[in-house]
């Protein structure tokens, strides 16, 4: 019998981000220690697809859990196949601030650069 592979998701987050993402789950009351933030991909946005991060208590079955930094984040099967060596950073600048994602699986996006198509 052959071996099936198990599919895998690699995603990069840089240490902005990370202090960011930190700073979000300690502001959140009562977070079990299994809580971290998801990061899918979900239909909309002008071009297809958007990203979403949530703070969750718990992974579901069938996710991925990635564990940066002392951070855990979960990403769905659907999400996988988008996210997959994407690199979430956060930004600050005259125009805000805010988490932006470099994806290199993206065929396509939008000057808004919250939205992509694959």
């Amino acid at each position: 019998m052959a071996a099936v592979a198990t599919p895998n998701v690699e995603l990069n987050v840089t240490d902005s981000a990370i202090t960011e993402i930190k700073k979000f789950l300690a502001s959140e009351d009562d977070l079990p220690q299994s809580a971290g933030l998801r990061v899918r991909v979900v239909p909309g946005g002008c071009s297809g697809f958007q990203y979403s991060l949530n703070i969750e208590e718990d992974s579901r079955q069938g996710d991925f859990i990635l564990d940066k930094s002392d951070i855990r984040l979960f990403v769905d099967m659907f999400s996988a196949q988008y996210l997959n060596g994407v690199v979430i950073d956060y930004t600050s600048n005259m125009m805000g601030s805010g988490f932006t994602f470099e994806n290199p699986n993206a065929t396509g996006g939008c000057g808004c650069g919250t939205s992509f198509s694959a």
